[in-house]
């Protein structure tokens, strides 16, 4: 068996779709006939760019190969050009066509990923979602300037709905904004708002739900230390990305001075990156996304050390499907998995990129045992929404952030 054929699909999310602007697919075919899909979590060139890139790794490193034989593959994505360190761009690429290979290999064996890495630990998957506003706007109220984003009765209205459903967890992000030019210290009203977020939202919903606070990796740590100092009182299950991703040292020392967990690790990639944040104390909770951590074995790998140090896995999340059924697959093998990061309830786009959408009952994201991923893109939804934007998947406000002035 080896790989023939590759095909990737740029697919634009509708306005107000969560999960950013656009979601990189790629689809590999093998000379049986059997395929498998994967997903890039690719931020820092255009789309189609990356698509290139995926084509051009896979060309260069897969093409004519066995699927099976991933170690092999790893090894020459990694050291590619004379690289042989982490590399967010080509770790992105090589994570989608990672866990295409494996979905692959499971329809070629019959079985769901999970079987095939270690057999399933959970039963269904503990999940979490963001605040999403339940009409899906993300844009603030035209009268007031209101949002679940920065208004804490609404943030906690909203809360309550989300637990009513099911969930026993949600996460917010209101610590103000995040630039180019950071780490910064926070604004005292970024400080005063984010409090009075999780008073609200811990009055409202009790012990019912954990709070999951996020940030963009936008303060030092000092200014970090000051933040959890307010936040402390309400017990957050974690701290997110309180330093940037580039000095884990410095997350260590903000690690050190709160009681709050630290987790972290959507920007980073492979298990050196992950093994040294871990070896430093910088985080008790790491958030590997599949999609750029180095798909599904890598990430295993990233769990194990994980679990040597008694830290937890929380897969990250914000983008389409397949790194979602990725990340599933992986989570329910993991004996050290924390929470799972879903979208929502998995329906709106995500549901119609699928021809299985992904289940949620009761706050528990429930495991595929489809063979391969366990979940089939449906390549007419794919087709039907290409992105032609100019934007990147995410992005930082460019002007450095200071304190308004009295005029």
């Amino acid at each position: 068996m080896h790989i023939k054929d590759i095909e990737t699909f740029v697919v634009g999310t509708p306005d107000s779709a969560p999960g950013g602007r656009y979601f990189i697919f790629v689809k590999l075919t093998t000379d049986g006939g059997v395929t498998g899909w994967g997903e890039a979590y690719g931020a820092s060139f255009g789309p189609h760019a990356m698509a290139v890139m995926i084509e051009d790794a896979a060309g260069r490193h897969l093409a004519g190969h066995d699927p099976h034989d991933i170690e092999a593959f790893f090894r020459r994505c990694y050291s590619s050009g004379f690289s042989q360190r982490p590399d967010l761009s080509m770790m992105g690429c090589y994570s989608a066509l990672e866990m295409a290979c494996w979905d692959i290999i499971g329809k070629e064996a019959g079985k769901p990923v999970h079987k095939l890495i270690g057999g399933r630990v959970h039963e269904a998957l503990r999940s979490y979602t963001y605040l999403y506003p339940a009409d899906g706007s993300i844009y603030p109220d035209e009268t007031s300037g209101k949002t679940v984003y920065n208004d804490p009765d609404m943030a906690a209205e909203n809360a309550v709905k989300w637990v009513e459903q099911g969930f026993t967890a949600v996460k917010l992000d209101p610590a103000g904004p995040y630039t180019i030019h950071d780490p910064h210290q926070p604004l005292l009203t970024d400080i005063e708002r984010s409090a009075a977020m999780l008073a609200a939202i811990r009055e409202a919903v009790g012990t019912r739900a954990d709070i999951l606070f996020g940030t963009h990796g936008q303060f030092t740590p000092s200014g970090a230390a000051r933040m959890a100092r307010a936040i402390e009182p309400y017990d957050p299950l974690w701290f997110e990305e309180p330093v940037p991703p580039d000095m884990p040292e410095a997350m260590a020392e903000l690690a050190s001075k709160t009681s709050i967990p630290v987790a972290t690790g959507e920007r980073l990639a492979t298990k050196y990156e992950f093994a040294r944040l871990l070896a430093l104390g910088a985080a008790q909770i790491v958030q590997p996304n599949l999609g750029r951590s180095g798909g599904i074995l890598e990430t295993k790998k990233i769990a194990a050390i994980a679990e040597l140090h008694h830290a937890t896995v929380a897969p990250h999340c914000y983008c389409g499907p397949v790194v979602a059924a990725a990340n599933i697959q992986l989570a329910a093998t993991l004996p050290n998995f924390l929470i799972l990061e879903a979208i929502k309830d998995w329906g709106g786009f995500h549901g119609e990129l699928l021809k299985r959408p992904l289940r949620l009952d009761n706050g528990y994201t429930i495991v595929p045992d489809a063979p391969g991923l366990g979940v089939e893109v449906d390549e007419d939804v794919a087709r039907a929404h290409p992105y032609d934007g100019p934007h990147l998947h995410l992005g930082m406000a460019e002007e450095p952030v200071q304190p308004e002035g009295n005029g």
